[in-house]
């Protein structure tokens, strides 16, 4: 009995022994171990430590990389949008990418020309400026571009620009009358819608009167556009000048023509 007891103890010995230690004895034997809990975690805490820092870092540099970048990168692309003041032609490169004749035609799709005018006014627009010298570069260059835009957008302006900038020909100057006097065919035709005009008077038929002459008018005007083209495209500047000439008086005469009133009987030509 004795022997068979012994057993039994032993047996449940070694039971108790195989059974893993409860919650409290585990939590018991980690406070028993004569360390703090600081000390016990501080490898867990410093392993962690260099991933949590570097991640801050990249996260604090990063907005400011970025900003940076963006920066950069705004700066560049307006520089990249401002137009190049070279000429009236640079400044519309998207346009005009050859250039004034002969290099590329003498008539400009003015569809064209608008929708860049109007993109370039998006990003140089004083408005766009607080007061101070950057508002004052923006209204300069602005103003710089609606002039061109205005030049090459009228036929004769864009012919006299040419003519003057490119060729140093000025058939606006003072002395323009003299350097530059009208050929005698053309002179008559002028001189006779002049006194066409002084027989309309007011009566009834003065009205359909000056329409045929703007009629008439319109086509002469355009027929020198056409004429002025092909000088200018085959570098023939002196036909290019004298097609230029006319093309003055032809204006002046569809100014007056619009001017024109019951009972006037002269118009004013300005050349």
């Amino acid at each position: 009995m004795a022997a068979s007891f012994r057993m039994q103890r032993l047996a449940q010995r070694s039971l108790l022994s195989a059974v893993p230690p409860s919650r409290t004895e585990a939590r018991h034997s980690l406070f028993s171990t004569g360390a703090c809990i600081f000390c016990q975690l501080r490898p867990r805490i410093l392993a962690a430590q260099p991933a949590r820092g570097l991640g801050l870092t990249l996260q604090t540099r990063r907005p400011a990389s970025t900003s940076s970048s963006t920066t950069a990168t705004e700066t560049s692309n307006q520089d990249n949008n401002l137009p190049d003041l070279t000429n009236h032609y640079t400044i519309f490169r998207g346009t005009l990418p050859a250039g004034p004749p002969p290099a590329s035609s003498f008539h400009i799709p003015l569809s064209d020309l608008r929708r860049e005018f109007l993109r370039l006014q998006n990003v140089i627009h004083p408005d766009k400026y607080p007061p101070g010298p950057a508002k004052q570069r923006a209204e300069a260059l602005s103003a710089r571009v609606n002039e061109a835009y205005r030049t090459l957008a009228d036929p004769l302006q864009r012919a006299q620009y040419l003519l003057r900038e490119i060729h140093g020909i000025d058939v606006t100057a003072e002395d323009g009358a003299t350097q530059h006097a009208l050929d005698p065919e053309t002179l008559m035709e002028v001189m006779e819608v002049q006194e066409t005009i002084e027989d309309v008077g007011a009566g009834p038929e003065a009205e359909e009167t000056i329409a045929a002459l703007k009629k008439e008018n319109d086509a002469r005007v355009a027929e020198c556009v056409k004429s002025l083209a092909q000088a200018f495209e085959r570098g023939d500047i002196e036909a290019a000048r004298q097609e230029c000439v006319r093309l003055r008086f032809w204006y002046s005469v569809g100014e007056g023509l619009r001017e024109w009133e019951p009972g006037r009987t002269e118009i004013r030509l300005v050349h």
